[in-house]
């Protein structure tokens, strides 16, 4: 696999562009083909690592595909430092990499904890008088990439229907779940503060006069600051959305820990409610860095599991407790469900138009929006979508990643390997 010519020929012009281009349209792989291609796999390793929050842009992927074009793409150590040294832009980004590598390319005996403890390799630079003729490695690598095959079940994964996994590649699906982040859509902040250019900050300008002695003095600048908006996810836990719950609440958890990160700055905050025949507030049962102390904490705290739905009167109820009171005020507002609604629709129909109101954004992701022939005929879901802004499907983990750049204020796409009604 030449990264740097395919970049190059695909794009007509930087590399980085075609690495853009490819991020955004992500590949689309056949489990019963010869193989998943090395580059669609790598590309799909740096999206998972774009969902964990891993600033993965398209000049560093494809200074990765370089990299791992020069070294083994078939041994994991080799591939684990040229992504680390490449994709990495912090030490924040450290421990989200170690995560995502272990659950997409396995725990063997190679996997990230092992070949962290390990001392770095030097860079093995195949030329043309090496041992291994450079022709010789390239022409191996396109009959079988060894990188395709430690990756492809993973990158297949991430478009199967969660309710059709078995429990090994649930467990699979949670470890990449476990590094997921949520983030709402930046807005501008009343608080200012200095920056290199922009309005004139006239305060300390003045003090910085003073201290001179009236001398002249270079200006001071200020700035708006950007904050996330708050995020909040209200979980649809009934009977019908069984086969979805699980995962779809490990993602809430993910999004609910980036409020007690100390990086995540205020108004990052995260909250969660579950839905069914009651309304549960699980923001704090989600506050467990372990996921499973957090469901098992979760599961003690839900009372209606696998029951009816009460859409319109739990909404109501939601909004009548905190979201009048300012909790979905400007808030990007994620309801996971189905919009099955055993209650009156007209109730839904009206809170959903006084949610659409307070809310900045509301978003609808309904796990069953993918499969073939679907439509909105439900009454709840028909009565719930004139007042959303975007539908969207909650069905897989690439549903999700999808979902994540969608709450981040991205227009909403059709969903690789999804049939739109």
């Amino acid at each position: 696999m030449d990264g740097g010519r395919r970049a190059e020929s695909r794009s007509g012009g930087p590399a980085g562009g075609w690495a853009d281009a490819a991020l955004r349209a992500g590949p689309r792989l056949d489990p019963r083909g010869p193989g998943a291609r090395a580059d669609a796999v790598l590309l799909g390793f740096a999206r998972a690592l774009r969902a964990a929050g891993v600033d993965a842009s398209a000049e560093r992927l494809h200074t990765f595909v370089r990299a791992v074009d020069q070294l083994r793409p078939g041994m994991r150590a080799d591939l684990y430092w040229a992504g680390r040294l490449t994709l990495c832009g912090g030490h924040d980004d450290l421990e989200r990499y170690e995560r995502v590598f272990a659950a997409y390319f396995g725990d063997g005996p190679s996997t990230a904890r092992t070949v962290a403890a390990a001392p770095p390799p030097r860079l093995r630079l195949v030329v043309g008088d090496g041992p291994v003729p450079r022709t010789t490695a390239r022409d191996s690598r396109d009959e079988a990439p060894p990188a395709a095959a430690l990756a492809s079940s993973t990158e297949v994964l991430r478009h199967r229907d969660v309710a059709e996994l078995g429990a090994a590649e649930r467990e699979q699906l949670r470890r990449l779940l476990a590094a997921f982040t949520l983030r709402g859509e930046t807005r501008r902040s009343a608080r200012r503060r200095p920056a290199r250019r922009g309005p004139v900050d006239p305060h300390r300008t003045v003090r910085e006069l003073l201290r001179g002695g009236g001398e002249p003095a270079q200006l001071r600048h200020r700035a708006r600051t950007a904050r996330p908006r708050r995020v909040v996810l209200l979980v649809d836990v009934s009977g019908s959305m069984a086969p979805y719950a699980d995962v779809l609440l490990r993602f809430a958890h993910a999004a609910a820990l980036l409020r007690f990160a100390p990086a995540s700055g205020r108004g990052a905050r995260t909250e969660v409610f579950t839905i069914g025949t009651r309304l549960t507030r699980v923001t704090r049962e989600l506050s467990h860095r372990d996921p499973d102390l957090a469901m098992a904490a979760l599961g003690a705290a839900v009372p209606d599991w696998r029951g009816g739905t009460r859409l319109g009167e739990l909404l109501r109820e939601f909004l009548d407790r905190w979201g009048q009171r300012g909790m979905a005020r400007g808030a990007v507002v994620v309801v996971l469900s189905d919009g099955w609604e055993r209650g009156d629709p007209e109730l839904l129909g009206a809170q959903m138009r006084r949610l659409h109101r307070l809310a900045h954004r509301v978003i609808w992701a309904n796990p069953r929006k993918a499969r073939p022939g679907y439509a909105p005929l439900a009454a709840g879901m028909a009565a719930a979508l004139p007042s959303v802004d975007a539908f969207v499907e909650g069905h897989s983990l690439a549903a999700l990643e999808r979902l994540a750049a969608v709450v981040r204020g991205a227009e909403p796409a059709p969903v690789e390997g999804a049939e739109r009604a």
